[in-house]
């Protein structure tokens, strides 16, 4: 649902009004719950045996992306030395030049392989002090980075750019996630997890409909000149209310839950990664081209044709390519490592 909501911001239906919503703090809040619920109890992870975990990072994002930013390129007859450094390594998300971004939204990749990186030094801090140490040294991060946007050089560039495309300036987005995911370690282990009643899904979606109705009202997202203002209430205050629905959705026994527990919306949520990265592409690249011609008359009928085709995309790449690799990659890689200690 995330990802349907970036692809009506990029394409969106003509109602008379465009609403820009930034939804990002959804894929971040939840990047940094499911990375510390699944590796921060991991026996190899704390003994900093980490080849197993950037295995099935590289492979959970990377082929996909690989695949898609080659199509980009070549469609882009773009082959600059320069260009194919920054998209092959995933660090044109560190440069304020948006034209070497072969896929536009492919930033936030970018934002997740920073937090990848980082995930088991956190887990080292939360696990060695507690989890306000670890936040800490995210913040000095932040810091960091904040000192080096005042450089005159590209990289990392400026104050809006950092707190807009990079993780030092999403991590406490992040580190929700994390408090989340620590909180539901403590309560299973506990036996607690189960609650009584809908108050935390209910706090979580009326905080999150505050957050974002005070941003649209404001038009903050477009304004450059409430920038402060923009990323104090969607890079700090958003991620509560998303982080407390997780908690309720996860706790709680609401008609919400029952219905993101549907098996076909759990196929769309593992298709929503290619789904991400494909779409501007089909907007752009295929659709406007190709498909609005012929929809003059009934633009808002061709965006959902877009939309459904894009999904179809996605899809193909999950099920045919996505899936397959990913598992090919990990089993090929334990396998070797299993082969190598005998």
């Amino acid at each position: 649902m995330g990802a349907a909501a970036v692809f009506f911001l990029h394409l969106s239906f003509n109602m008379g009004v465009k609403i820009s919503i930034d939804v990002m703090a959804l894929f971040f809040v939840l990047s940094g719950f499911l990375i510390f619920y699944i590796y921060y109890q991991n026996a190899t992870v704390k003994q900093w045996k980490l080849r197993q975990y950037f295995i099935n990072r590289f492979a959970r994002i990377y082929p996909v992306y690989f695949l898609l930013v080659t199509i980009a390129i070549l469609l882009r007859h773009d082959f600059r030395p320069v260009f194919l450094l920054k998209n092959y390594t995933l660090t044109h998300a560190f440069f304020q030049n948006i034209s070497d971004r072969a896929i536009q939204p492919s930033w936030s990749i970018t934002v997740e392989e920073c937090f990848y990186l980082l995930a088991p030094l956190f887990m080292y801090l939360v696990s060695k002090f507690n989890f306000y140490v670890s936040l800490l040294s995210a913040a000095l991060l932040m810091c960091a980075a904040s000192f080096i946007a005042t450089l005159p050089i590209s990289f990392l560039h400026t104050f809006r750019f950092i707190f807009s495309v990079t993780f030092f300036g999403h991590f406490f987005e992040f580190f929700c996630g994390i408090f989340l995911a620590l909180v539901i370690l403590k309560k299973e282990k506990m036996g607690t997890l189960a609650l009584q009643g809908i108050k935390y899904t209910t706090a979580g979606v009326a905080g999150i409909v505050i957050a974002i109705g005070i941003l649209v009202a404001s038009n903050n997202m477009n304004d450059p000149n409430q920038a402060t203002q923009f990323f104090l209430i969607n890079n700090f205050i958003l991620p509560m209310p998303v982080a407390v629905l997780y908690y309720g959705l996860m706790c709680e026994r609401s008609g919400l839950a029952t219905f993101l527990s549907f098996k076909w919306l759990g196929l769309l949520g593992r298709t929503s990664y290619a789904f991400y990265l494909v779409h501007t592409m089909i907007i752009d690249m295929v659709a406007t081209a190709f498909i609005q011609p012929y929809f003059l008359r009934y633009y808002n009928l061709y965006v959902v044709i877009v939309f459904i085709l894009t999904q179809i995309v996605a899809f193909c790449i999950y099920i045919l390519y996505e899936e397959p690799l990913n598992k090919w990659i990990r089993k090929k890689f334990a396998a070797q490592k299993a082969t190598g200690d005998k």
